[in-house]
């Protein structure tokens, strides 16, 4: 009888457990973002909590970083800015050695991302021509604010030596050393309000400037990915104007290896519960799905987002054809 007793214990205390040894030993599916201190994280976390499955939002060096991992299959899922997700596709610019990525998709696209200039007011730059000659930190290698600087650069004939000093800093430190005086502006191109910029203007009465002129209109003229853009005023509790400067979207991508049942049941879960998605983060507000489907992407379509898109009848036969070329 205690034999017995004893083995239904046993018996019984193993059901109990199996349930979340299961669940520990799913994979879990990570969604790379970049810095935490930017919107991709907050919107990576968003895209997890639409999944009724283990999902993780993880931090990483951003697009470029992003972009590179996915072709080495080291990443499923992440989040790309569109200039970046474009020159990936074709293998230009910052991918010229890579060359073309044939198995780059597109999922959807996010969120606007204005390039912001973040200045300290004494550091005496009213506009971008007062850039030279001073401290600028441009981004981590791998970031998207990176890459986007450096295509701002070219276009206005700057080098490094033009400036006083370069800084290849992470997002989650630009602010702290604006205030310290290590650096007289920062970059950045990112979705609002955003933590980062709202620290260097709590903390050290920073300020956001135009990025506007003959340039910027020649980048966006030139370049279907970049838009006009503006930064709403008063955002971020200061008396501070609208700024008016450029900018590009986040995009959602995926290497066309990643499992279709994966990607489609990410895309229908933030469609089904679209209101809630967009709640997350202010800079997805204004979200449609007809903007998601079509704007900033460059990749075919993903097989599994696709499949959610022609079930909606968002898409028609010839655009069909046109999103898997």
């Amino acid at each position: 009888m205690k034999s017995s007793a004893r083995l239904l214990a046993a018996f019984l205390g193993s059901l109990l457990l199996s349930g979340p040894v299961a669940a520990q030993d799913q994979e879990p599916l990570v969604i790379a973002t970049a810095s935490p201190a930017g919107v991709y994280h907050v919107v990576g976390r968003a895209l997890c909590r639409t999944l009724e499955a283990p999902c993780r939002a993880q931090p990483t060096d951003g697009s470029s970083a992003n972009l590179r991992a996915l072709r080495r299959g080291e990443l499923k899922i992440a989040l790309a800015q569109s200039d970046l997700h474009l020159y990936a596709t074709l293998g230009t610019e910052g991918f010229l050695k890579d060359g073309p990525d044939p198995k780059l998709r597109s999922v959807f696209s996010l969120h606007n991302e204005p390039f912001s200039l973040v200045v300290r007011r004494d550091s005496g730059i009213k506009s971008l021509d007062d850039l030279p000659g001073h401290s600028v930190n441009i981004g981590n290698p791998g970031s998207g604010q990176r890459g986007t600087m450096l295509r701002l650069m070219d276009a206005r004939g700057w080098s490094r030596s033009d400036f006083r000093s370069i800084h290849n800093l992470p997002a989650d430190q630009q602010a702290l050393e604006l205030c310290h005086g290590n650096i007289d502006a920062m970059v950045y191109t990112v979705g609002h309000p955003n933590a980062s910029v709202a620290k260097a203007i709590r903390l050290c009465d920073a300020v956001l400037v135009d990025v506007e002129g003959d340039t910027i209109d020649l980048l966006v003229d030139a370049y279907p990915y970049f838009t006009r853009a503006w930064i709403p005023a008063d955002l971020y509790g200061v008396d501070q104007p609208a700024v008016h400067t450029f900018g590009v979207k986040g995009t959602l991508v995926a290497s066309a290896d990643t499992d279709p049942d994966v990607v489609y049941r990410l895309v229908a879960a933030v469609f089904e519960d679209f209101d809630r998605f967009k709640a997350s983060h202010p800079a997805l507000g204004t979200l449609t799905p007809q903007e998601m489907i079509h704007d900033g992407l460059t990749a075919p379509l993903h097989e599994g987002a696709l499949r959610y898109y022609r079930e909606q009848g968002w898409i028609d036969e010839d655009e069909m054809a046109a999103a898997t070329d």
